[in-house]
């Protein structure tokens, strides 16, 4: 069973979800917040596989409720789920450590369909929002600050190979790689590796 929490301020939203994926027979909603702050402190205690986050909510927005989970520790895959349409709002989301981003008319079975992706491990964003994250972004000085080999290690990372996989294709220990790894989320200002590899997706680094 895929556990799932909505997270979203208004109660028909949360209801029309829980009574929608009840009645899937791999998904158990099992449990609902109202804000932010109860997002955070409901991931907390319950440990879902995924949660599906409101962008715009008292308390705590989307973003900081994300930050907020990583820095806990808590490792549910996220799917902001808004009716926030701005272009603006899709990188902070994603940099926060969102696993997808869709809007509210979103076809019910794609979003049943969305879950059980995340879930498995995948991205998966609207069109639009996929657009956003991938125009062509402005020169970065954070870039220009990787050497030769961490961008050989940053397009492997992109390409979802591991620490051990990037050692055996460059001929490096695994310390090694994961040296190069510390350095470039270090430089970066970056997270975690989901973050590093769309950030080198965006910036056109993903290949060598």
């Amino acid at each position: 069973m895929i556990r799932v929490l909505i997270a979203d301020d208004h109660p028909v939203v949360r209801q029309g979800l829980r009574t929608f994926l009840g009645v899937q027979g791999d998904i158990e909603v099992v449990g609902e917040a109202a804000d932010g702050v109860e997002a955070v402190s409901q991931a907390e205690a319950l440990r879902p596989d995924v949660i599906l986050l409101d962008l715009k909510m008292p308390g705590a927005d989307g973003p900081t409720a994300l930050r907020e989970l990583r820095e806990r520790g808590i490792e549910s895959r996220v799917i902001v789920l808004t009716s926030v349409g701005e272009r603006n709002q899709v990188l902070p989301v994603v940099r926060a450590g969102a696993s997808g981003y869709l809007y509210k008319d979103v076809d019910p079975q794609a979003l049943v369909q969305a879950i059980r992706a995340v879930h498995d491990g995948h991205m998966l964003f609207a069109p639009e929002a996929t657009e956003a994250m991938l125009a062509p972004a402005p020169t970065d000085p954070g870039a220009g600050a990787l050497t030769e080999r961490e961008r050989e290690v940053l397009a492997h990372i992109a390409q979802g190979r591991s620490n051990r996989e990037i050692a055996r294709a460059l001929v490096v220990s695994e310390k090694t790689v994961k040296t190069h790894v510390s350095n470039i989320l270090l430089k970066l200002g970056l997270q975690d590796r989901t973050q590093a590899a769309l950030y080198a997706v965006r910036h056109g680094l993903a290949e060598q």
